[in-house]
């Protein structure tokens, strides 16, 4: 059974359609969550002022990572603190940047999932629910499968 050429041209027009819509949601998602990384790295240096600051600076962030970490010894907050500074940082940068997408999306999705099992286990399920980390760490795992593919 041939298909006639107007059949074929439609076929390629909606698979170039697919594809651009595909790209566009991937760099949408790449760029929403490495700005978001990099946000909060600002955050946490006091790059931003006023108000609805979050951290304000290292030493407010080193209170929300024990508060987090609740079920951690105090010894290892300032690691944990600077070891998701450095984390957020690479994939931030890789993802906004789009070098290494497949690791950086693959890492970005462990590291909020282990922020998302944090947040649950000391403040309850609804912290991580309400921030949308789980929703986040599904998305870089999507990306991360998508760099996969192609």
């Amino acid at each position: 059974m041939n298909s006639s050429p107007a059949t074929l041209n439609k076929a390629k027009t909606t698979k170039s359609h697919e594809a651009a819509w595909q790209w566009s949601a991937m760099l949408y998602l790449r760029l929403a969550l490495g700005v978001s990384f990099l946000s909060g790295i600002a955050d946490r240096f006091g790059l931003y002022k006023g108000r609805n600051v979050g951290y304000g600076d290292f030493a407010g962030f080193i209170r929300y990572t024990a508060q987090v970490n609740s079920f951690m010894p105090a010894s290892t907050i300032p690691f944990l603190a600077w070891a998701a500074t450095v984390a957020e940082l690479a994939f931030g940068v890789a993802l906004v940047l789009g070098i290494w997408l497949r690791w950086a999306a693959l890492g970005s999705s462990i590291l909020l999932l282990l922020f998302g099992t944090a947040m649950a286990i000391s403040f309850g399920i609804k912290s991580p629910l309400d921030y949308s980390v789980f929703s986040a760490s599904a998305g870089a795992l999507i990306l991360a499968l998508y760099e996969t593919r192609k």
